[in-house]
């Protein structure tokens, strides 16, 4: 074997190709095909969207392992461990199963440079293959025309939003970047778009596709109880009182109704009880979607990065205020859109704390704080240093929100689980 840690195979595959993003599928599919995964044998269920995949994705593994089957699940990116991308039947992966199929990959590619997204993804598809799984649910990276995810044929596609985000890769506006998630769209194959406004430019490459494009508000709907439970109704059934789905957050009746639409789309290759539905919504998890870590002082984890998961913080946020005081840590790349992330956010926070991430490209603290109310920044630095000021300054009652992207919440996460062992 190349190498003897799962660490070791990843550090080599971030430096192995000469780009970091290189969207297209001419070269994975090559050693997809000489691997003999081109033809899963199962029903695949591609998610693509600009916010809420990762929900949608735990969702549909939850309600299909409540049905019974043996499900493949693959997503991206991952909070403190790698193997956390890879779970077959809600468990990830081991480092010896993970390094075995990157070894099969690295003997097969031969002369062929992949991407540290392609290895994974072909990773992910031998584990499925050889764990037998009844069902692939991979929820795209970047886009979808071009993902290595869309080099397998979805059974049924669901497009769970569509925001400005990865601009520079997808495009400036909603259209452009609605096209390239339709490209998950197959020909004569359902699919679902959950959103609330959706760019023409789907329903154009669905008619050009012949593909049944289902679509909220029209082709679906659901109502939301007093209670918390839910309605669905669709043109050809309806489920009554379900359960208020388990990942925080209004927004996600709208993903689970998307889920729900999906899943009756392909009911004909797996069939799922309405008991299965209301036991996945309620098993349904996420971590650092709107988490809470419950205590004296609450923290709430949130990988928000975008103006849209900006806002879907800044209601939860607006419906629940703290005894004490709101106390926000971020950190931002320097490829979002530092204003419109912050916008939403500005006035609900009593007190700011800005983070430093070593070797990422983000936004400096003094441009972070040109964006925020005078006086209210009260910290900046990395972890180490920056965090235990923050506790010290914590009293009962507070609440601390950590938000801004992945590695955000990774930074805080790891700073929390080190204290905790001290």
């Amino acid at each position: 074997m190349r190498f003897r840690t799962l660490d070791e195979w990843l550090i080599w595959q971030a430096t192995l190709h000469s780009r970091t993003i290189d969207l297209g599928l001419e070269r994975i599919r090559e050693v997809a095909d000489s691997l003999g995964l081109l033809e899963p044998g199962v029903p695949v269920i591609t998610i693509a969207g600009t916010n809420g995949k990762g929900s949608c994705a735990a969702y549909m593994e939850a309600i299909l392992q409540a049905a019974g089957y043996r499900t493949g699940t693959y997503t991206s990116p991952h909070l403190l461990r790698y193997n956390e991308r890879i779970r077959i039947n809600g468990r990830e992966v081991d480092d010896a199963s993970l390094m075995d199929a990157f070894e099969a990959i690295d003997r097969a590619r031969g002369e062929t440079s992949l991407s540290y997204f392609e290895f994974g993804t072909l990773a992910a598809f031998r584990l499925f293959r050889r764990a037998g799984v009844d069902v692939y649910i991979l929820e795209v990276g970047l886009g979808g025309r071009l993902d290595a995810v869309n080099l397998l044929d979805a059974d049924v596609a669901l497009i769970v939003s569509v925001g400005l985000d990865h601009s520079d890769w997808l495009g400036h506006d909603a259209e452009t970047i609605g096209r390239e998630k339709a490209g998950i769209l197959r020909p004569n194959r359902p699919a679902v778009f959950a959103g609330a406004l959706m760019p023409s430019s789907i329903s154009e490459v669905a008619h050009r596709f012949h593909t049944p494009l289902l679509q909220a508000g029209r082709d679906y709907t659901w109502t939301v109880n007093e209670d918390g439970s839910w309605d669905w109704q669709g043109v050809a059934g309806s489920y009554s009182t379900l359960p208020e789905p388990g990942i925080p957050g209004r927004v996600q009746y709208a993903n689970a109704a998307g889920v729900v639409a999906a899943l009756r789309e392909i009911a004909c290759r797996l069939p799922v009880s309405a008991t299965a539905i209301r036991r996945g919504l309620l098993a349904g998890r996420l971590d650092g979607r709107l988490q809470r870590l419950p205590g004296a002082v609450e923290w709430l984890l949130d990988v928000a990065h975008n103006a849209d998961s900006a806002r879907v913080l800044a209601d939860t946020l607006n419906r629940d205020r703290p005894l004490g005081r709101r106390l926000a840590v971020v950190a931002l790349m320097r490829r979002k859109d530092r204003e419109a992330v912050l916008a939403p956010l500005r006035d609900l926070m009593d007190g700011w704390y800005l983070l430093v991430l070593p070797e990422a490209d983000t936004w400096s603290p003094e441009e972070l704080q040109s964006c925020l109310p005078a006086g209210r920044v009260l910290g900046a630095g990395e972890a180490a240093s920056l965090l235990p000021v923050l506790n010290a300054s914590l009293r009962d009652g507070d609440q601390v929100v950590v938000f801004g992207s992945f590695r955000t919440v990774e930074e805080v996460l790891r700073y929390r689980i080190a204290s905790t062992a001290a």
